[in-house]
């Protein structure tokens, strides 16, 4: 008897199909969970109830000590797509973290302290080493992919940013979530629009401070631009032939926050 079970508890064991540490949920399921519950989206921004989350964070707890466990190895052993969807995952719940536990904030900035900044402070501990927020988006996501919608993606808890999704990035949909945000952000003419009238291209400042990410592979920024800010095929040429003024917009650090969102809707 115990000659034919050990074959096939070495298969089962070897194929990768168990672990006794437990196999990464690549679905991200309980980040899933916490973003469905506490993130509303309005166009391309999102407000965040950072109040919720601090009452009950066991699911945000959850899947980050999931997310500290993964060891190098783990992570270099998955593919691209996983890899990039689990570094942008870890960036944006990470920053919920940073807020949670500050809570209440006016704006991420005020996290930073006289010589570093929110983004510098080491608080979390990735694929075996103490890290910062930079060192997630700089040092890994931009060096290790070739992808400028990552900062289409990547939420820095300010109503500036991107909107969070209120969904996790999943490997297998990947391509088609960072085309679908880097879409809702581009058309959100409260942070990027064209203004026929003055012929000016007004874009968020985070086509001004990564602009050579969205030229690599692009040719320029006007490029990347034009295809995913309009339908109108006229000005898609205008903005692609540079006969548009290219205008950056001030960027709003205010906290994407869902409690102040209804604070102030209700005081007008």
């Amino acid at each position: 008897m115990k000659v034919q079970i050990l074959p096939w508890l070495l298969l089962f064991i070897t194929s990768g199909s168990t672990s006794l540490a437990g196999d990464f949920d690549h679905q991200h399921t309980e980040w899933t969970e916490v973003l469905s519950r506490n993130v509303a989206v309005d166009r391309g921004t999102s407000q965040v109830n950072y109040q919720a989350i601090l009452k009950n964070r066991t699911g945000l707890d959850n899947y980050l000590e999931r997310v500290s466990r993964v060891s190098l190895k783990e992570y270099r052993n998955w593919s691209e797509p996983q890899q990039l969807a689990f570094l942008i995952n870890a960036y944006n719940a990470f920053t919920v973290k940073l807020i949670v536990d500050n809570y209440p904030v006016d704006s991420i900035k005020d996290l930073g302290g006289w010589i570093s900044t929110p983004w510098k402070k080491k608080f979390f501990t990735l694929l075996g080493e103490e890290r910062h927020l930079d060192n997630i988006e700089h040092d890994m996501i931009r060096v290790q992919f070739d992808e400028p919608r990552i900062h289409l993606a990547v939420n820095c808890a300010a109503v500036g940013c991107p909107a969070l999704r209120p969904e996790a990035f999943v490997a297998g949909r990947l391509d088609e979530q960072l085309e679908e945000a880097t879409r809702l952000f581009l058309t959100d003419t409260r942070r990027n629009r064209y203004d026929p009238g003055r012929q000016r291209l007004e874009l968020s400042s985070i086509f001004r401070w990564y602009h050579n990410d969205f030229e690599h592979n692009h040719g320029s920024l006007e490029e990347f631009v034009a295809d995913r800010i309009t339908r109108d095929p006229e000005v898609r040429e205008r903005i692609q032939s540079n006969k548009v003024k290219l205008v950056y917009l001030d960027y709003d650090w205010s906290l994407n926050d869902q409690k102040r969102e209804r604070t102030s809707s209700s005081s007008k």
